[in-house]
């Protein structure tokens, strides 16, 4: 009887995985034929065969196989995103990187917050929980949008760099903020910087160090010998990278990041893989991206919660576009403006101003939330979700018209 369930549930499991990639796959040559980014795309369509329309994939938020393809999904799009960061242009901006992905979450959770204690008339520590969890942009979105959309160097990698860099601040700034809630100990600001600057360093070595070792094995003139088995190598990688950081109490996230700038740049080590290895490995990690991109919003729009979400809808309409259109810019303007050595201009400002999606790690946070309890959870649980459709489905599909007009597309 035990086997029998087992094979039923296994089964499920597998036409939902088929069913999610077949409609995918449609979905993402309809967004190549309307020419916008596909991560839309694919949350409306996750949403149409969810089980709050057609009923056709019911995979559960808390489950393992949900859990899995978050992990290692957002690990491998992160990856993918780093690949594609040159030195040359990070040498340029990595201060507003810096400053913008740390500083720059605290500006956008206070600000946040702030409008959400007002609008909603909530206790100011519960507006502060929900402006720390939407504070980070969501990696697992903006680096399709940019692999896609063929924006300014500078811009494109400024703000993959910081998606992929924010989210240890958000999630640190959260269960820091979550603490003062719960009464458990004071907030205390140094102890959050120290624990952001002690995670960072743990994630970016443990990403330096397997991205050249992966470097060495796949291009290295002597040491070369699994450079037929890049791909493989690539996968182990990533997992190795996350495993590693988190062991260590570090972000994993960071660490796989790590990871694809190195391997990316592994010209600059002297390091050169032959033409037709380096195109399949191309290949094969552009498949896999999309492969991932497609699981996680899809599942993310199946999971939306449409009745929690209509409880809070207007007051979270209402601190969303506070967040868009007044946090966003703010922080933008305080953390990038000063750099003079990135000298940046007006149009590629405002497109950094408009590019800040919320989706993978604030829906994970506001889950957590959930699942303990946690003051306000449900209000919380249920703007974030509302800042998940509206970034999406509104700022993903104009980004690349915005960039016509600023000027920044490439060729342009």
């Amino acid at each position: 009887m035990e086997t029998s369930a087992s094979i039923e549930i296994a089964k499920h499991t597998l036409l939902s995985c088929g069913l999610i990639l077949a409609v995918g796959t449609l979905a993402g040559l309809l967004a190549q034929k309307i020419r916008i980014p596909d991560v839309a795309v694919f949350l409306l369509a996750g949403i149409a065969i969810g089980p709050q329309a057609l009923g056709l994939v019911h995979i559960k938020s808390d489950s393992a196989l949900n859990q899995i393809i978050l992990l290692f999904g957002a690990s491998y799009i992160l990856f993918d995103g780093g690949a594609s960061l040159r030195f040359a242009v990070l040498k340029q901006v990595w201060i507003t990187i810096t400053v913008i992905a740390t500083v720059g979450v605290l500006i956008t959770a206070g600000v946040t917050g702030i409008a959400a204690h007002y609008i909603l008339g909530i206790p100011l520590v519960t507006a502060l929980l929900l402006g720390a969890v939407l504070a980070s942009t969501d990696p697992a979105t903006l680096v399709p949008i940019f692999r896609q959309i063929r924006i300014s160097d500078r811009v494109a990698q400024t703000v993959m760099s910081e998606s992929a860099f924010n989210d240890a601040m958000g999630a640190i700034l959260t269960f820091g903020v979550l603490a003062v809630a719960m009464g458990d100990e004071k907030f205390s600001l140094v102890a959050l910087l120290f624990d952001l600057f002690k995670q960072s360093v743990i994630g970016i070595v443990a990403g330096i160090a397997l991205g050249y070792l992966a470097a060495l094995l796949i291009a290295h003139e002597k040491w070369a010998f699994l450079a037929e088995y890049a791909p493989v190598v690539t996968l182990v990688a990533v997992i190795g990278a996350y495993f590693a950081a988190s062991g260590l109490h570090a972000s994993g996230f960071m660490a796989v990041f790590v990871f694809g700038i190195m391997l990316g740049n592994k010209d600059a080590f002297g390091f050169q893989m032959e033409a037709g290895e380096a195109q399949k490995l191309d290949e094969f990690i552009l498949t896999t991206a999309f492969i991932m991109r497609l699981f996680i919003f899809m599942l993310l729009g199946a999971q939306v919660d449409f009745a929690l979400m209509g409880k809070y809808w207007l007051g979270g309409v209402a601190i969303v576009t506070v967040l868009m259109l007044l946090a966003r810019p703010l922080t933008v303007l305080l953390c990038a403006l000063p750099d003079r050595r990135a000298r940046w201009n007006f149009s590629e400002l405002l497109l950094m101003c408009w590019t800040r999606e919320t989706g993978v790690m604030p829906a994970a946070l506001a889950g957590i939330l959930l699942g303990i309890r946690a003051p306000g959870a449900p209000l919380i649980a249920s703007v974030t979700f509302v800042a998940i459709l509206m970034t999406i489905l509104i700022q993903a599909p104009t980004t690349e018209w915005l960039g016509r007009r600023l000027g920044l597309l490439e060729g342009n």
